[in-house]
């Protein structure tokens, strides 16, 4: 991971070079580390279609991983829905089941081919998945981040290009989002350090904030099979809790003022670690959590403005 700012006439997007023994790959700004894509096969299609899955649900709103067998109830739970909430709930349920109904089907083929049994693209399966696939796409737009914050389209849509393209394709497709996703991190540590930095109360943070920058850039570019996993989660992890355990500095005797501002500062500290945390982990940009944190800072500084 390393920013191109010193280059005055940057690389295309998608322009590779080794970089201190390391693959990279150039995107806005960004190097990304590379990985090699395994081999184009059914199995390794089905691999990923699992893992994006299950990665889908860790970051989405509760409930609604619905196993593929029960895509009938949940479709008729939602076909009969009027109220809008409930129906949007129900449709992110409904979605759920497609994206396991979709991973079954792809299951059972896999198995099929190991036991020599040739599939081919048009198969009759094969379509049903991709039907179920891109119909988990459309309800999916509407599902909101654990956080409750705003939708992360992107996972909706990962598992289904994963089916529709080569391996490789898709791993290449990643790292746009994964310089996206760096973008934002960068935005929320510059908007807290030029907030909090040169605040009297929490002079110091400027330091603490740019090493977990750098540590979640790194561990947004790092897939969890990759060895140095163990130091690059550690690191940040530890460099997380240095930042939203920062300690105020509130001087005895300090006005009613100055408890307030200390206290908003700290909350600005505590979202600003959560949400790089959930970014990182997602591995895609969720711009408008990190607007409306730049304009939480901004008020901070309009309001206050006693650095």
């Amino acid at each position: 991971m390393a920013s191109d700012v010193e280059n005055l006439d940057p690389p295309p997007c998608g322009a590779k070079r080794v970089i201190d023994g390391v693959e990279r790959v150039f995107y806005y700004g960004y190097w990304i580390k590379t990985y090699q894509a395994p081999a184009d096969t059914l199995d390794a299609k089905k691999r990923l279609i699992e893992a994006l899955t299950r990665r889908l649900f860790n970051h989405v709103e509760h409930g609604i991983n619905i196993p593929g067998r029960r895509l009938g109830e949940a479709r008729a739970a939602y076909d009969k829905e009027t109220d809008p909430s409930m129906r949007r709930v129900k449709g992110a349920m409904l979605a759920g089941a497609m994206f396991n109904r979709a991973t079954d089907i792809f299951t059972k083929l896999v198995e099929l081919q190991t036991l020599g049994v040739e599939i081919s693209t048009d198969n009759a399966l094969m379509r049903e998945c991709g039907k179920c696939l891109h119909e988990a796409l459309d309800l999916g737009k509407t599902v909101l981040h654990r956080s409750g914050d705003e939708g992360i389209d992107e996972l909706w849509g990962e598992p289904f290009k994963a089916f529709s393209i080569p391996v490789e394709a898709f791993y290449e497709s990643r790292y746009n989002k994964i310089a996206l996703a760096m973008r934002d991190i960068d935005e929320i540590s510059t908007s807290l350090s030029r907030t909090l930095g040169e605040h009297a109360v929490f002079k110091g943070i400027a330091l603490f904030v740019e090493a977990y920058c750098v540590a979640a850039k790194i561990k947004t570019e790092t897939l969890r099979t990759d060895a140095e996993i163990f130091d690059v989660w550690a690191r940040f992890a530890v460099a997380g809790e240095r930042v939203q355990y920062f300690p105020p500095r509130i001087v005895f005797g300090a006005d009613e003022l100055e408890t307030r501002e200390a206290e908003h500062g700290v909350r600005l500290i505590k979202e600003a670690v959560a949400l790089i945390s959930d970014i990182t982990r997602a591995r895609v940009s969720m711009p408008k959590s990190t607007a409306e944190f730049v304009a939480r800072c901004e008020v901070f500084r309009l309001g206050y403005g006693r650095a």
